[in-house]
């Protein structure tokens, strides 16, 4: 039985699991999670601006990767893939960040080194992921992973992807192009709404959604919004995980986090810190989401998993 450690590095947060495989005929392709754990480092701070990652953000993922290493080895991890997204791919001094994460890495498995992935790889691992604990039957299903600096679209069913695009929008991207204001003006929403549609239209143009049954929405945006749709007072993926959340349910949500300001947001208890000023943008990528998914495949529900790219990296470490 190999134990695996999977690590994704986005432009707000950075992500680790351990897991074992599921032994057993009947239970292919399932993981026992040992460990999950998730810091917000921002370390695509201001990379949208300037093309180059802050020094204080790439100390931050520093500390935190070096954290993750610690409880790697602790848990005698034999394989280990780190993956950096949209952030990394846009960065000019990312040799910096791959210097960085190859010397921590290396203290857990020799020679283990991060990489960049595209967006399509992106898409495709966050699809295996989400869709491991759903009924076949139920789809064709559209994944979205709504990150910091990117969002992926993907449509597939049981037998594989069929189709999938990384679309340049997030909520860190779109928080710092657009919503300045606490609250924002209605005038920076109006902007934000019209880059959103922008950044979306080559998404749904490339990738068909009209056969899809179920929508599943996976990364942090999504999942807060799953918790505070819940009523939750504290964050518990046990009763995120899967949960369904009607749209106009989820309009309401999604609208009322836009015109917070951001010490309201923040009292919020199922709210990470690390959300709080990004949140509004995030909601309203998910609004322009839904409308494309009602307009297009006549979709009533989004379905959250918490179930994602990180099980896709460390299903992929078992193939």
């Amino acid at each position: 039985m190999t134990r695996v450690a999977a690590v994704d590095c986005g432009t707000n947060s950075i992500r680790l699991l351990v897991a074992d495989p599921v032994v057993g005929p009947e239970r292919s392709g399932e993981l026992r999670d040992l460990h999950r754990e998730m810091r917000v480092v921002r370390l695509g701070q201001g990379v949208d601006a300037t093309g180059r990652f802050a020094d204080e953000a790439i100390e931050r993922t520093r500390a935190a990767l070096g954290d993750y290493a610690s409880t790697m080895r602790d848990l005698r991890v034999e394989r280990v893939d780190m993956v950096a997204t949209s952030a990394t791919r846009d960065a000019a001094n990312r040799d910096e960040f791959f210097a960085m994460t190859a010397e921590l890495l290396g203290t857990v498995v020799p020679g283990a080194v991060a990489r960049v992935i595209t967006g399509d790889e992106e898409a495709r691992l966050s699809f295996r992921g989400a869709v491991g604990g759903l009924d076949p039957e139920s789809g064709p299903f559209a994944v979205t992973d709504l990150g910091g600096g990117s969002t992926e679209l993907v449509v597939g069913d049981g037998s594989g992807v069929h189709a999938a695009y990384s679309a340049d929008v997030g909520c860190v991207r779109t928080t710092e192009r657009c919503l300045s204001g606490d609250p924002p003006s209605s005038g920076e929403i109006a902007a934000a709404q019209e880059f959103i549609a922008e950044r979306l239209a080559p998404a749904f143009d490339a990738v068909d959604v009209s056969r899809v049954r179920t929508w599943v929405g996976v990364a942090g945006t999504m999942t807060t919004l799953a918790a505070l749709a819940a009523g939750l007072t504290e964050y518990d993926p046990d009763r995120i995980h899967l949960s369904r959340i009607p749209l106009d349910k989820l309009y309401d949500v999604c609208w009322d986090l836009v015109a917070m300001p951001r010490d309201r947001r923040a009292a919020l208890g199922p709210m990470h810190p690390g959300r709080v000023d990004v949140i509004g943008a995030g909601a309203l990528v998910t609004d322009a989401l839904a409308g494309q998914m009602v307009a297009r495949a006549g979709i009533g529900e989004l379905v959250v998993s918490e179930h994602d790219i990180l099980d896709g990296i460390a299903l992929n470490l078992l193939d």
